[in-house]
């Protein structure tokens, strides 16, 4: 590489500066034992955009382990333009440990921003925006309100507004916004305060301050593994 040449980062590295590489190479010494390691990530070394916790971890021990610590919020994207925002997403619903995140319309979408967090997340698909709700309103553990968001009159203020618990944030694609049967079926809309010259905000952040309200609002900021930046 020549001093003219950028870096060439990992392309599962997020990080624009640091290490060439992320993440441990092969485990020094005698391996640990556990159902929870993988002997092939033992072996050679683990480059995953994992927390420290899930070093050499098998991808079905790390999601069994979340299983036992996910919120009770959800995360749904309406998937009609093949929108790279459901990526990014997706990676925001993963890193606040959303119950679920539900795609709904296509069933294939572009998964590039998600950065692989989809593994780890589950991942469920609706025909339809009813649909959808049909599903959260007779979810297992108890109704589960729909909420979209959209600049809409009488939509509530994100930032004044009581968030339930048991809550499923919905988006829209970039900026056509909730499609008329995804408003229609909602229980409600929200918000978010703007203060500058644009009409919207991005859909992925707009989805990121949602999460992240709920976050401060209802979990359990007290404990060792919630500080995993």
């Amino acid at each position: 590489m020549t001093p003219d040449q950028p870096e060439q980062r990992a392309p599962y590295d997020p990080m624009p500066h640091g290490p060439t590489e992320v993440g441990v190479g092969p485990w020094p010494g005698h391996w640990p034992t556990g159902p929870q390691f993988d002997p092939e990530l033992l072996a050679a070394g683990d480059r995953r955009n994992v927390v420290d916790r899930y070093r050499y971890w098998s991808l079905e021990a790390i999601v069994a382990d979340l299983d036992t610590r996910r919120h009770d919020f959800h995360v749904a994207i309406e998937n009609w333009q093949h929108d790279f925002n459901i990526g990014t997403i997706v990676r925001s619903a993963n890193a606040f440990l959303a119950a679920e995140v539900h795609i709904v319309g296509n069933r294939r979408w572009n998964r590039r921003g998600a950065m692989v967090t989809d593994r780890y997340q589950h991942v469920r698909h609706h025909e339809t925006a009813a649909d959808l709700a049909s599903y959260l309103h007779e979810h297992a553990g108890g109704p589960v309100r729909l909420l979209g968001i959209d600049n809409l009159p009488g939509s509530e203020h994100l930032e004044t507004m009581a968030l339930p618990r048991r809550v499923c944030f919905l988006f829209g694609q970039e900026g056509p916004g909730l499609s008329e049967a995804a408003r229609d079926t909602c229980d409600g809309t929200f918000s978010i305060a703007q203060f500058g010259s644009t009409r919207s905000i991005n859909a992925s952040a707009a989805a990121a301050i949602a999460m992240h309200s709920w976050i401060r609002t209802h979990a359990d900021l007290g404990t060792e593994q919630t500080w995993r930046g």
